[in-house]
């Protein structure tokens, strides 16, 4: 029988799924405007991809303290309306011959860094909105959505692109951004905000606050350990993946998408798998067997070939590695807030995505060295096999007690 979680949960879910519909639309959106519209290098591209990233990741760790001691409602529909005014910003610029590389790179730090405080603001108010016992269920439908948007939205994209130029997706992803918004002003349910400790000023400790708490558990610290390596990782191979099949392969443009596209249906089919497999094998088996396989499979990458051959084994590769990240990471994500005390969990969450993007830029920077000095597929395999040793991070059996109830007096409920 369906888990109902209530409306507030569903338009939570709706201004998550519209926003994330809105990104995979406009995914490479950025990178498309640099090359065809502002003529800029290959290092350019690079530089925007992953320093924009990487510095709202390290201003985005100032923004957890800030979010942990506000209601979580304001701040989301702020982040929401921040996010909207960065991304007009571009077709109003393009519309009026304005648009410069520079605009793109403050746009992508600004919707970054606002993005990260969305995440944690929506994680805490997710768990006081949704009880226990049934977050597995509503995490599972935020990581369902987010795979459906991933198969959807770039082959839509590419189609809008070519069909009204190369600005109408980025003006997509920014009004996705005001649905957003209006989706959750319309949850009629409490708030939650942590108490302050009588200090109004950030302070150079509450900057490591959030690692601290993280670290100093060691289930979280296993699993935040693991989370961003195997992030990183995978991402830092996905512009070589790109550069393997359409350029050194000489791959169709439809068939690469095809390539991305069909295995994150997948990542549903994952999602829709994991509180079943969870309620039947228990959390612990599912997140380690399903974390072995999703580090076992992108070694198979290494096999990839010319054509047909090579695409079908593209899609084998990552369909099953996506499965398995359908299946991990709502139990990850579980797990993540449960063991959080309930007046930290924003903080928690900002460093953990911040620290996540920051690791991922870094990586992306160094593969791509690597991929110079190698290949492409030998940068790919290297991966493939550090990935194997990921797993060794995840908590053992020993450590995977039940945390202890945090009291809700460690939050302050407003409205």
């Amino acid at each position: 029988m369906r888990t109902r979680l209530g409306p507030d949960f569903g338009r939570l879910w709706s201004a998550y799924g519209v926003s994330a519909y809105g990104t995979w639309l406009a995914f490479g959106a950025f990178a498309l405007l640099a090359v065809r519209v502002l003529d800029s290098s290959a290092f350019a591209v690079s530089l925007l991809e992953a320093a924009g990233p990487a510095v709202a990741a390290i201003v985005a760790v100032a923004l957890g303290p800030w979010v942990e001691h506000r209601a979580k409602r304001p701040v989301m529909i702020g982040m929401d309306l921040v996010r909207f005014a960065a991304m007009v910003s571009v077709p109003i610029a393009y519309a009026l011959g304005v648009l410069s590389y520079g605009q793109l790179l403050v746009v992508s730090v600004v919707s970054g860094t606002a993005s990260i405080a969305f995440t944690a603001a929506s994680g805490a108010y997710l768990k006081h909105l949704v009880r226990g016992e049934h977050l597995l269920v509503a995490n599972g439908r935020f990581e369902g959505t987010t795979w459906t948007a991933t198969a959807v939205g770039p082959p839509l994209g590419g189609a809008l692109v070519g069909l009204l130029g190369p600005v109408v997706t980025v003006l997509a992803d920014a009004l996705s951004y005001l649905l957003s918004a209006f989706a959750v002003l319309r949850i009629r349910g409490g708030d939650v905000a942590s108490p302050r400790d009588g200090v109004t000023r950030l302070r150079p400790a509450d900057l490591s606050h959030g690692w601290r708490l993280i670290l100093g558990d060691r289930v979280l610290r296993g699993l935040f350990l693991n989370s961003v390596l195997v992030g990183g990782l995978i991402m830092a191979t996905a512009p070589l993946l790109a550069v393997l099949l359409l350029g050194e392969y000489h791959l169709p443009a439809w068939q690469y998408g095809l390539a991305f596209g069909i295995p994150a249906l997948g990542g549903f089919v994952g999602a829709r798998l994991s509180a079943r497999l969870a309620h039947r094998y228990g959390r612990h088996r599912v997140m380690i067997v399903s974390g072995w396989l999703r580090s076992v499979f992108p070694l198979g990458l290494a096999f990839v070939s010319p054509g047909v051959p090579g695409l079908l084994t593209v899609i084998i590769v990552e369909g099953l590695l996506i499965t398995c990240m359908g299946i991990f990471n709502p139990v990850h994500a579980t797990e993540r807030l449960q063991r959080t005390p309930v007046s930290h969990t924003a903080r928690v969450l900002s460093t953990w995505s911040a620290s996540s993007r920051l690791l991922q830029a870094v990586l992306t920077v160094s593969w791509g060295a690597l991929a110079a000095g190698t290949s492409p597929l030998a940068a790919i395999t290297v991966a493939g096999v550090l990935l194997l040793a990921t797993p060794l991070l995840l908590p053992r059996r020993s450590q995977w007690a039940s945390p202890e109830p945090v009291p809700p007096a460690d939050g302050v409920r407003v409205g």
